[in-house]
């Protein structure tokens, strides 16, 4: 019999890492004169990478035209429907929930949402059916919600590939996203999924900067899974995020995009000739930012979360001194899913509400 030979996968990964040196490699600039230089750069680099820059420069004098076509009175809340230009011809649909009481202009949390068909509705607690209802409410995922609840405004939008912003030939099928096929044209442009999520937030805060109920000089993002790594990557290239809670993502590129299989909306070619997942976080330093992960995570392995964490534990505690609070890991006891326990205290500590 002729001996078989497969592709040596782990021989090309170790030929891989020690042929690529990660340029922000966060050690060589940590306790330096050079830091703040150090994260412009970096940021300016990772911006280039996803698109992102291309794609701001190309839309800087797009008006937001901003339409509301629906608004809807619930208990203790208001929920506002609208639509504001994205790029010529795209528009990001999203909630406005705002409280009926408090002191305004009130704080705002952005929450992006993770890999459900429905996108915005699950977060703004629009269920289809009781059994989405249930099985929201068993992962806490009703998360546009808990925030008003807890006296913020809150802007729930669907995320590029997903309900609203989904394409037709997926959407006809009741595929849960159209995420291949938008990483696809996207990278033949030298554009990625995550670049162009991370515009799309930005150009929501544009619009709640407009807002005279919101206070724009207080803004936090959260949302579990693909909700985190926006969470994630909006807080650490978009200096305006004041605390960043990212749910069920943080980990490291090798522990888990390149070990577990993963949706294509979560690559950026080239990344890691620029630098790990805890080396990005350093571009949050030293804005708070709270990780809430579940131990049973078998899609963000919890032993590359906590190693993950360790380095950017590192990087608070050497850039931000004795402010250690600043910087957190709350594990959950179960899977992959959101926790709601730690998040809520976590931002109005930081709010200061």
């Amino acid at each position: 019999m002729t001996e078989s030979i497969l592709f040596a996968t782990d021989r090309y990964m170790d030929n891989l890492r020690s042929n690529v040196a990660r340029e922000f490699d966060y050690t060589r600039a940590l306790g330096t004169s050079g830091w703040s230089e150090w994260q412009r750069t970096f940021r300016e680099r990772l911006a280039e990478l996803t698109g992102l820059a291309h794609i701001r420069n190309h839309n800087v004098q797009l008006p937001l035209s901003p339409r509301t076509v629906e608004v809807v009175r619930f208990p203790g809340y208001t929920r506002e429907k609208l639509y504001i230009a994205a790029e010529p011809g795209v528009e990001i649909p999203f909630y406005l929930l705002l409280p009926d009481r408090g002191d305004k202009p009130f704080p705002l949390v952005l929450t992006p949402h993770g890999h459900g068909r429905r996108g915005k509705e699950t977060y703004a607690g629009n269920f289809a059916d009781e059994k989405e209802r249930e099985q929201a409410m068993a992962g806490e995922r009703d998360i546009a919600v808990q925030a008003v609840r807890n006296g913020y405004a809150v802007i729930a939008m669907d995320v590029r590939g997903f309900w609203e912003m989904s394409r037709e030939e997926e959407f006809a099928k009741a595929k849960t996203s159209s995420c291949d096929e938008l990483q696809k044209r996207a990278f033949m442009y030298g554009r990625t999924l995550i670049g162009e999520r991370v515009y799309d937030m930005g150009r929501l805060i544009d619009y709640a900067a407009a807002r005279p109920e919101i206070d724009a000089s207080r803004i936090a993002i959260t949302g579990n899974s693909g909700g985190g790594t926006v969470s994630f990557f909006t807080a650490a290239l978009d200096e305006r995020v004041s605390v960043c809670v990212p749910g069920s993502y943080y980990s490291t590129f090798t522990g888990s995009l390149m070990h577990v299989p993963h949706c294509w909306c979560n690559f950026i070619p080239g990344v890691m000739r620029l630098g790990e997942l805890y080396d990005i976080s350093a571009l949050i330093a030293p804005r708070p930012v709270l990780f809430v992960h579940g131990a049973l995570d078998r899609d963000f392995p919890i032993e590359r979360t906590r190693e993950a964490f360790a380095h950017t534990r590192r990087i608070y505690e050497t850039v931000d001194g004795d402010r250690t609070d600043r910087c957190e890991l709350y594990e959950g006891s179960g899977g992959h899913r959101y926790y709601k326990e730690r998040v809520w205290p976590f931002i109005r500590h930081h709010f200061g509400r």
